[in-house]
């Protein structure tokens, strides 16, 4: 999964004399949270929905005429954005994005290719990918599955245990366990499983009858 495709590509750049109050109608006009400023094709920074609405608060607050006229026709983009935003190269996978959005603590990147901004990306595209990762949108029965060291055949063997119970395997994902095994070993993990079954009681007995216990399960709604 590559940037390029999940991002949402051209969109409005912001120079940094814009006025906030611009910016502001533009955000609330679209589906972004942020905009990226640029000055002479060179990014400069970000504005963000966010940085906007607390702005307007302020002015409103004071219910101050002069105040309000001030955000309205003074204050610019550049007084407010975040500058040298972390940012993100077109070719880069989904999941480093969300590796830097998580150090950084942002929700929103730029997007980079040989030095000029062509989309952006944000937490409602990160919630995107995990929404479809997790089948949010189909019908599916789940199950995770206690942490384990997953050595060779493990996946394997989960998959026919389900299809053994009936069921038929939609995907595994192995999540991390922060704070167990020893450094550095990533094998240690809890498998989320996602399947269709008639009955996902006979596909947990099946599994922890061979020594897969069961931590939670959801049965896809009907």
């Amino acid at each position: 999964m590559i940037v390029r495709n999940w991002m949402q590509p051209n969109p409005t750049l912001l120079k940094s004399d814009t006025l906030l109050s611009e910016a502001k109608h533009i955000l609330s006009e679209t589906s972004l949270h942020a905009l990226p400023v640029v000055d002479d094709g060179r990014l400069r920074g970000l504005i963000t929905r966010a940085s906007c609405l607390r702005a307007a608060h302020c002015a409103l607050r004071t219910q101050s005429v002069d105040e309000l006229n001030f955000f309205s026709n003074c204050v610019k983009v550049k007084d407010v954005m975040v500058r040298n935003p972390v940012t993100i190269d077109i070719n880069e996978t989904m999941e480093r994005c969300l590796q830097v959005g998580q150090q950084h603590g942002v929700g929103q990147l730029p997007v980079m290719d040989d030095g000029h901004v062509v989309g952006i990306i944000s937490a409602i595209e990160m919630f995107s990918l995990a929404a479809h990762f997790l089948g949010a949108w189909e019908q599916r029965s789940g199950v995770t599955l206690a942490p384990m060291e997953l050595r060779r055949g493990v996946i394997g063997k989960v998959t026919d245990l389900v299809e053994e119970a009936g069921g038929e395997v939609i995907a595994i994902y192995p999540i991390s366990v922060a704070g167990q095994g020893p450094a550095n070993d990533h094998r240690l993990k809890k498998l989320i499983v996602r399947f269709h079954a008639p009955e996902i009681g006979d596909v947990i007995r099946t599994l922890e009858r061979e020594g897969f216990p069961v931590i939670e399960s959801v049965v896809a709604s009907h």
